[in-house]
C-alpha cells in the first residue's frame, strides 16, 4: 500500500513544480528509481529495479551480441532468443526506464536527462537559427527501449512507394508486400473502428492505440482540414494522404517503449537472454586477416570487458552509434580514419548519407477558448486521478493530437505521396512555461522570451511543419579515436533551397486550415509576434516564413542512411540486402540507419519491422549451421 501512496505523493509533488524542473525531475527520477517504485505495467507489474545493473554478461561467449536495445535491438533479442539453443547477449548503454518515462506527456523533458545521448549538430549559417550557438539538438535515446523511452510515441509506418524504391535500387526482399507482414507481426492495435482492416493486427507485442484525450482544438482542427479538402484515412492503412487523430506506442495511456513491448515480457522466462545495461561497447572486435567479427569490447562501472560471440556481432545502435561503432572498428572512409590513426578492416561510406525529416515549429495560432490548450498549472488532482486510470490529458503524446499529410504543389511524385506533415499540437513552447520543449530545442532563452513567454496562460495552438523526402543530406564523422567522444553532425539542413520552399508550402496550408469554417469558430487568430531576427520582413510574407524556417529549424529523432543499404556494387552502400556489413563476416547493422533515403513515416515504426525481418533473416542463415 505504501508504494501506491508515494506513487501519489510523487507524481501530485511533479505537478505542483509545474511539469518538473529538471533538477526536480532528476531528483525524483533517481529516488523511484533506488526504490524500485512505479505504476503497474501492462503485464501487471510494478517498477523498475537494478535487475539490469545488477547483471554482467553471465558467459564469455554467446551465439548473438545485440548492440543498442532501440526497437530493432529489443525485437532481435526477443526473437532470436525464441531458439532455446541460442544464447543471446543485449547490452545496452543506458539504464531502464523510470515510471516518469510511461508519463507521455512528459517526452519533452527527458531530452534534457540522462536519458539522451544529447548530441548537438555543428553550427551551420543556413539553419537553427533560433537555436543555442546556433546549433540544433540531436535527442538520441540512451535508455533499455533506445529512443522509444523518449520519443513523442507516433507510430507511423510509411507509403508502399518508400519501401518498393528500396527493390528498384537492387535490395531484394523489401518490397513493401514483403515488408507489411512484418509491421503486422509487431502491432498489437486496439484503434476504433479498425478491427477489421487488413492493414491492422491486433495480437503483436507492441501496442497501438487511439490517444485517450482529445482537446476541442483537435477536434477542430481535423473538422477543419476536412472542410479544407482533406480526407479522413487511417494513415497506416490504404491511403498516406490525409488527415487523422494519431495513432500512438502506448497501452491504456501510458508509453509503450520497444523494451516495455519485447524485453519485460521475456526477461525472466527465457535463460538464454542476457540483457546488460549501463554497458558502453567501444569497438566491433574484427580479425583482419579474415575480416571476421567475433565480439566485441564494452566499459561497464569504469573497467573494459571483452566478451565473444559464435555466431553474428549486430549492431542496433542507432543512426549516429552503429556508424560511430563501425569507424572505430576500422570499417569507414580510409582517409578519414588515418587521419585518427585507426588501422582501416574495411574502406566503406559509413556516415556520409544522413538524411534527416527537418521540420519547422511554427505558425502558431490564438482561439478564444479556456483550458483548452496544453498548459502547466493544469496538471492537478483530477488529471493525475484520470492518469492512472488510464485517461486523461496526461495521456497526450508529448502534445502531439493529429498528423495531416499532404502533398504540396512542389512535389512532382504521384498524388497517393505525400511530401509534407503537418503535426498539429494544441500548444506551443510555453506550455510547460519554456522549462521542456524549449530546453529539448536548444531555442535560445532571448526568443522564447520575446515571442513564446506571452501566451502562457493564453490557449492558443501550433502546427509542426515536417518534410518527408528532403533533397538536402550530410553527414558524420568521428571527431578521434576516442569512443567517449561525440562524433560530429553535419545534417546540412537547406543546403537545397527547394527544401524551404516546400516546407513553406506547408505553412500555406496550415494557415488556409486555420481560415476553415471550424477553427474560425474557435476564434483562430495568428499569432503575429515576429521572431527577433525576421523583424526587418514583413509579418506572413514568404521571406519571413523563410527567414522563420531556418531560425526555428529542429530535427524529431528521424535521422536514416548512415549504414546504407545497397547491393554489391553500389559505392554508396555499407551493408547488404540481409544487412550484412559488405566486406566484414558474421557483422551485420540492424536499425534505421541502413535505410536508403528517409520515408514517409516517422522512424520508430519502419525499426520495428527491420528488427522482425532482419531476426527471420539471420534464423534463416543459422539454421542451415544447426549441429
Amino acid at each position: 500500500m505504501w508504494k501506491f501512496v508515494f506513487i501519489w505523493c510523487a507524481i501530485l509533488v511533479v505537478c505542483c513544480n509545474g511539469l518538473l524542473s529538471y533538477a526536480f525531475n532528476e531528483a525524483v527520477k533517481n529516488y523511484l528509481y533506488q526504490i524500485n517504485v512505479g505504476p503497474p505495467d501492462r503485464y501487471g507489474q510494478y517498477g523498475y529495479s537494478n535487475k539490469f545493473n545488477a547483471r554482467k554478461p553471465t558467459l564469455q561467449q554467446y551465439d548473438f551480441i545485440i548492440v543498442g536495445s532501440g526497437p530493432a535491438g529489443c525485437v532481435l533479442a526477443n526473437r532470436l532468443s525464441e531458439q532455446s539453443r541460442w544464447k543471446v547477449l543485449l547490452l545496452e548503454a543506458g539504464e531502464p526506464e523510470t515510471f516518469l518515462h510511461k508519463i507521455p506527456l512528459f517526452a519533452a523533458f527527458f531530452q534534457s536527462t540522462a536519458s539522451n545521448w544529447g548530441y548537438v549538430a555543428e553550427r551551420n549559417d543556413g539553419f537553427c537559427w533560433g537555436m543555442d550557438d546556433q546549433k540544433c539538438g540531436f535527442p538520441r535515446g540512451k535508455s533499455l527501449g533506445g529512443t522509444s523511452s523518449i520519443n513523442y510515441m507516433i507510430y507511423n509506418r510509411g507509403n508502399p512507394r518508400d519501401f518498393n524504391r528500396w527493390v528498384e535500387a537492387g535490395n531484394y526482399g523489401w518490397s513493401y508486400e514483403e515488408v507489411l507482414p512484418y509491421f503486422l507481426k509487431s502491432e498489437g492495435a486496439n484503434l476504433r473502428g479498425k478491427e477489421n482492416s487488413p492493414y491492422h493486427n491486433h495480437t503483436g507485442p507492441l501496442s497501438v492505440e487511439d490517444v485517450p484525450y482529445k482537446s476541442k482544438l483537435v477536434r477542430g482542427f481535423v473538422k477543419g482540414s476536412k472542410q479544407m479538402g482533406h480526407k479522413e484515412i487511417d494513415y497506416n492503412g490504404e491511403t498516406q494522404v490525409g488527415v487523422s487523430y494519431a495513432q500512438a506506442n502506448t497501452f491504456h495511456g501510458r508509453r509503450e517503449s520497444a523494451a516495455s513491448a519485447f524485453i519485460e515480457p521475456i526477461l525472466h522466462s527465457r535463460r538464454n537472454l542476457n540483457v546488460v545495461t549501463s554497458a558502453r561497447v567501444t569497438k566491433v572486435l574484427i580479425n583482419p586477416k579474415t575480416k571476421t567479427a567475433y565480439g566485441v569490447e564494452y566499459v561497464k562501472n569504469k573497467r573494459k570487458y571483452q566478451v565473444f560471440c559464435e555466431k553474428e556481432v549486430i549492431l542496433s545502435a542507432g543512426s549516429f552509434n552503429s556508424p560511430q561503432l563501425l569507424m572505430l572498428s576500422g570499417i569507414g572512409i580510409k582517409e578519414q580514419l588515418n587521419r585518427i590513426n585507426v588501422s582501416i578492416v574495411q574502406e566503406l561510406p559509413v556516415g556520409r548519407n544522413m538524411y534527416d525529416h527537418i521540420s519547422h515549429f511554427g505558425p502558431t495560432f490564438t482561439v478564444n477558448t479556456t483550458g483548452q490548450s496544453l498548459n502547466a498549472n493544469q496538471i492537478q488532482i483530477p488529471q493525475v486521478k484520470q492518469f492512472l486510470n488510464g485517461h486523461g490529458i496526461m495521456t497526450t503524446i508529448g502534445g502531439v493530437e493529429a498528423l495531416n499529410l499532404i502533398k504540396t504543389k512542389n512535389s512532382k511524385e504521384p498524388m497517393d505521396f505525400p511530401d509534407i506533415e503537418l503535426i498539429f499540437v494544441p500548444g506551443s513552447v510555453a506550455s510547460d512555461q519554456g522549462s521542456g520543449l524549449r530546453k529539448g530545442l536548444r531555442m535560445t532563452e532571448a526568443l522564447y522570451e520575446q515571442v513564446y513567454k506571452p501566451l502562457d496562460g493564453i490557449d492558443h495552438w501550433s502546427v509542426m511543419v515536417m518534410l518527408f523526402h528532403p533533397k538536402s543530406k550530410g553527414y558524420l564523422e568521428l571527431k578521434d579515436n576516442n569512443p567517449f567522444h561525440w562524433p560530429r553532425f553535419y545534417p546540412n539542413y537547406f543546403d537545397d533551397e527547394d527544401d524551404v520552399e516546400t516546407i513553406l508550402e506547408g505553412i500555406k496550408e496550415t494557415i488556409r486550415i486555420a481560415n476553415s469554417p471550424a477553427m474560425q469558430k474557435l476564434g483562430t487568430k495568428i499569432y503575429d509576434v515576429p521572431l527577433p531576427n525576421c523583424r526587418d520582413l514583413i509579418f506572413g510574407t514568404d521571406d519571413y516564413w523563410r527567414c522563420s524556417i531556418r531560425t526555428l529549424s529542429c530535427t524529431l529523432h528521424h535521422q536514416v542512411g548512415t549504414c546504407k543499404m545497397g547491393p554489391v556494387g553500389d559505392p554508396t552502400a555499407v551493408v547488404d540486402p540481409e544487412l550484412r556489413v559488405h566486406g566484414v563476416n558474421r557483422l551485420r547493422v540492424v536499425d534505421v540507419s541502413i535505410v536508403p533515403n528517409p520515408t514517409t513515416s516517422h522512424t520508430a515504426a519502419t525499426s520495428y519491422m527491420i528488427g522482425e525481418k532482419a531476426s527471420d533473416m539471420i534464423k534463416a542463415t543459422w539454421e542451415t549451421h544447426r549441429s
